[in-house]
């Protein structure tokens, strides 16, 4: 066999194979003979089908074969005769198979060379100030007061600014020339008077109504409306009005915070909504300390960064997205999302995840990093604790799916890193 690589940059190689044809004669015959044992052609008994007629009728089913079975042998030979490790599945092109003739194919791959990374102390990050004014406290309690509020009846059952009315609601539009569409129809709606979601109009026929008052009015869509199937037409509403309420805020005071379970005092809760804002706006500042010192790892990587990795990785980034929507009962299908365009916009950042990734595995095989099954045994833990399976269930699939390995990789780098961040120059601001 016959092979050949050639650099096209630091990281792209070709491989260009040609297998004998010797070889490829046998492995013909090999494959032939298996179609004419299993081959059903008239005239003749199973088995017993002539390899001419065989090689004949099944002619390009058994070069397929040959080729799909020669060419991966022949890649993998190439390859670890070469100690040469490509990044991904090599792209196999231009394949020539025919009886009494060489097999030539070209194959295309990434490798990843060995590189320095360099000095670690001369990486600076900037580290914010984990501190909370009294005013982030204040917004906090607004926040929870807002979130503990309730609905009261309106005394007079009278609709005004700020209330919220239930009512049933049956709706029909008419088209610009007038043309009727269909009707629909929704009991006990809630609608708060005053909401930015509510149809121009809506809220001015509503206030003064009364519970038990019916009403039927028409609304007309400005022609610059915003939803464009709604501009310039009009939408005939008939609504029964059942209940008129008020939503009450709570006031901010040692009630509240009694309300809330854990706190005698309001001091009591100001003082751990503090805490609270203080150990996030920590988590907050390390973790841009990390974003900064992966930032200026990438910056390290001294060859452009495989192209095949970074689809990967727009691949992922594209699938966790579509998995969120989902989480939230949305179809990434029927998303408003130009999806062309968000995977565009991934492509950048993930460049950079995967450059400092090859500057974190770089310092692993540089410094032997390694993992201990108690650290392994640790991350399954809590892995297990957020997926709501039991250790043995987690290790049990991650091992059927191959990502037991996956898992021992991110926790190395987790260790890189910790030691870059050990050498680096943190600022405090």
């Amino acid at each position: 066999m016959k092979t050949e690589i050639v650099d096209v940059n630091e990281t792209r190689r070709n491989l260009s194979v040609e297998i004998p044809p010797d070889v490829v004669d046998a492995e013909i015959a090999r494959v032939a003979a298996r179609y004419g044992k299993a081959a059903k052609i008239p005239g003749f008994r199973p088995g017993k089908v002539p390899a001419k007629v065989v090689r004949q009728r099944f002619k390009h089913q058994i070069l397929h074969d040959v080729a799909h079975e020669l060419v991966e042998t022949a890649v993998r030979e190439a390859l670890s005769e070469r100690n040469v490790e490509p990044v991904d599945t090599p792209d196999i092109r231009d394949v020539s198979v025919e009886e009494g003739r060489p097999l030539t194919f070209k194959a295309e791959f990434d490798v990843l060379p060995s590189f320095d990374p360099g000095d670690f102390s001369t990486i600076e990050a900037r580290r914010s100030p984990a501190t909370v004014d009294d005013a982030g406290v204040d917004q906090a309690l607004d926040q929870l007061r807002e979130r503990s509020a309730r609905f009261e009846p309106v005394e007079d059952g009278v609709i005004g600014d700020g209330h919220t009315a239930v009512v049933d609601l049956e709706r029909q539009g008419f088209g610009k020339d007038g043309t009727a569409g269909e009707k629909s129809r929704h009991e006990r709606v809630p609608i708060e008077i005053g909401a930015t979601a509510n149809p121009p109009g809506l809220d001015d026929e509503l206030k003064g109504l009364a519970s038990g008052a019916e009403k039927t009015f028409r609304l007309r869509f400005p022609d610059d409306h915003s939803v464009a199937e709604l501009a310039g037409t009009e939408v005939e509403y008939a609504v029964k009005v059942h209940d008129v309420r008020s939503r009450v805020v709570p006031a901010l005071d040692d009630e509240f915070a009694k309300d809330l379970g854990e706190f005698e005092t309001l001091d009591a809760l100001k003082a751990r909504v503090r805490q609270d804002l203080e150990a996030e706006a920590k988590d907050a500042a390390e973790r841009q300390v990390r974003a900064d010192v992966l930032k200026k790892l990438a910056a390290r990587v001294p060859f452009p960064v495989p192209g095949s990795l970074v689809d990967r990785e727009v691949d992922r980034r594209v699938e966790e997205f579509a998995h969120r929507l989902m989480d939230q009962r949305i179809d990434p299908r029927k998303a408003n999302i130009d999806w062309a365009a968000f995977r565009e916009a991934q492509r950048t950042p993930a460049t950079e995840a995967v450059a400092s990734a090859l500057v974190l595995d770089e310092i692993v095989r540089r410094e032997d990093v390694a993992v201990s099954e108690a650290e392994l045994d640790a991350e399954l833990d809590r892995y297990s604790a957020r997926a709501g399976m039991t250790v043995p269930a987690v290790r049990a699939r991650l091992e059927q799916e191959g990502g037991l390995e996956r898992v021992a990789a991110g926790l190395r780098r987790e260790k890189a890193l910790s030691r870059v961040m050990d050498r680096a120059r943190i600022v405090e601001l």
